[in-house]
């Protein structure tokens, strides 16, 4: 029997889940001090090899980053029953959550050592219901812009057959960690 490319798609996802999340420490955070020593992308990579803790909160939720690159910010994660509502559905939280992550991430990818950000305001359209049955659903995020003090992102949830499910954008404060 031939694969066929959705079957093929889901294949490389799942590989690169499992591949990610092979390779990411335990959990844990550091100090602002710590942050601010470091540029975005030795802060991504030592996070992703393992050098660096996880974000505890991406434990809490269940999804990890995959891919990064200087504007641009891929999570991925499989909802299941742990993130539904009373209706039977997965919560807005869960996109929301995942879109603020892989937006405010894209932003950071940008920023120089000594900088941070934080969410100024986060806007989210919802396109579909996410149910446990969809899979795995990545969140990317791109800069549109960035500024002296502030960058604007948006961001797309989206399945493996490239369905949409939500739609986002931000604006982020940027901040000097190092006051």
């Amino acid at each position: 029997m031939q694969t066929t490319n959705r079957e093929q798609i889901l294949a490389n996802w799942l590989e690169a889940e499992r591949n990610a999340r092979a390779r990411l420490g335990e959990p844990g955070t550091l100090s602002l001090k710590q942050v601010s020593e470091l540029s975005a992308q030795e802060f991504f990579d030592r996070i992703g090899s393992g050098e660096l803790p996880s974000p505890p909160f991406g434990h809490l939720v269940d999804f990890i980053p995959l891919e990064w690159e200087p504007g641009r910010f891929l999570f991925q994660g499989t909802p299941d029953a742990r993130h539904y509502n009373p209706l039977g559905s997965v919560h807005g939280g869960y996109a929301a959550t995942l879109l603020d992550s892989c937006m405010g991430c894209a932003v950071h990818t940008q920023l120089k050592a000594g900088q941070g950000y934080t969410t100024m305001d986060l806007r989210i359209s919802y396109v579909r219901a996410i149910t446990a049955s969809i899979g795995p659903i990545r969140a990317e995020g791109r800069v549109v812009h960035l500024g002296r003090s502030t960058a604007l992102a948006e961001g797309r949830l989206y399945d493996v057959d490239d369905r949409l499910y939500a739609v986002g954008s931000t604006t982020c404060m940027i901040l000097d960690l190092r006051g």
